[in-house]
């Protein structure tokens, strides 16, 4: 299922295997929270040689709704995806909900953002909704806990997302895919900051025997030190012989630390929300595209680049394209962020491969840098 080829130092190569195809890892997977990566298509996605995409339980059930994924075949089906899938819980979104949810012990109550009708997410519903859905990854029902908060509600919180995944568990267990290909579950880490509370909640994780496992709650206001703390404490914890999974994260140079410090797999709307509105990444640094430095700039976004974006567009059309508001903008650029997230996981792991890492990371993290330049 997974199988760790190459490792240098903590950062590790591997293959997470799949019935709709093996995922090499590290990996990034662009976010289809509602069953599209936001202004591309699935061709484009498959010519980008993404291997996976994330979906989102939470938005899925409400809309289109589990009861049409059903009779339709499932997600991979119904946005026509023959790749692997991997689905969050959809916790995230109802928790942050703050004033339309209440917690329980059972689960969570929530009211949709769409038209404010009651919902009741529990462990159990949560994991037969990704049946439904058919995931080839699902993710157990946690509570991310906001940052900043006490050490006594970071603890409650971790220990409810404990029981929680006890409960996801034993209902994964006791059923059955409904489209005959095989799913696997992650357990999530919480604990907020407190690396003791992590390691606790890591520890019950393991004692369950998921299939993998996500360190979830970071990213969320936290400082990036922080959250390298939290990483490099809690990723020797769990089994080696198992993915990890850093979930919303996050820069290019969070994507790189978090690899050297043992994380296999990552998701972040950065890619393609940045590039919907104007920001782009390269090799050079980051290109706010509205900047009138670009209106007669003949070069492409990055010399080094060979997607589709750079070899037939200038920077001056690109920003002709966002100042008149065309569609075709937020298409072209966020091609262009995903190939760059795409190829740095590819970069990465050929340095793993070839036992470079640390030599490559430290070039990589000046080339790679998230701040925004109007030109390089």
């Amino acid at each position: 299922m997974f199988n760790v080829v190459a490792q240098d130092g903590p950062a590790r190569a591997g293959v997470l295997r799949t019935d709709h195809g093996d995922v090499p890892t590290p990996v990034f997977m662009p976010v289809g929270t509602q069953g599209t990566v936001k202004a591309v298509e699935q061709r484009e996605l498959a010519e980008l040689d993404a291997r996976i995409i994330l979906g989102n339980t939470y938005h899925l059930y409400l809309r289109p709704g589990t009861d049409i994924l059903n009779r339709l075949g499932g997600l991979h089906r119904f946005i026509s995806w023959d790749r692997a899938i991997l689905t969050d819980s959809g916790g995230y979104q109802v928790f942050s909900l703050s004033d339309l949810r209440t917690i329980r012990e059972e689960g969570v109550t929530f009211r949709s953002h769409l038209d404010g009708s009651s919902h009741v997410f529990t462990p159990e519903q949560v994991v037969d909704a990704q049946r439904s859905i058919g995931s080839d990854v699902m993710m157990v029902l946690d509570e991310c806990a906001p940052f900043p908060c006490e050490r006594e509600y970071a603890e409650r919180s971790a220990d409810l997302t404990s029981r929680w995944a006890a409960r996801s568990r034993d209902a994964f267990t006791r059923s059955e895919p409904r489209y005959g290909h095989r799913q696997i579950q992650f357990g999530i880490v919480q604990g907020s900051v407190y690396e003791d509370l992590r390691m606790r909640s890591a520890q019950a994780l393991v004692s369950m025997g998921f299939e993998g496992y996500a360190i979830g709650g970071l990213a969320v206001g936290e400082s990036a030190d922080a959250m390298y703390r939290i990483v490099e404490t809690v990723a020797p914890a769990l089994p080696a012989d198992k993915p990890r999974y850093l979930m919303g994260v996050g820069t290019p140079e969070n994507l790189v630390e978090a690899v050297s410090r043992g994380v296999d797999m990552f998701d972040c709307v950065l890619p393609t929300r940045n590039g919907r509105n104007g920001q782009v990444f390269t090799s050079a640094g980051s290109l706010n595209l509205r900047n009138a430095v670009h209106r007669d700039d003949p070069r492409p976004l990055d010399e080094r680049c060979g997607c589709y974006t750079c070899r037939t567009f200038s920077r001056a059309y690109l920003r002709h394209l966002f100042i008149a508001k065309e569609v075709l903008a937020l298409q072209l650029a966020t091609l262009h962020n995903l190939t760059f997230y795409l190829e740095l996981m590819r970069a990465m792991r050929s340095a793993i491969l070839e036992r470079r890492f640390e030599a490559w990371k430290t070039a990589a993290l000046i080339q790679s840098s998230s701040r925004i330049v109007t030109h390089p």
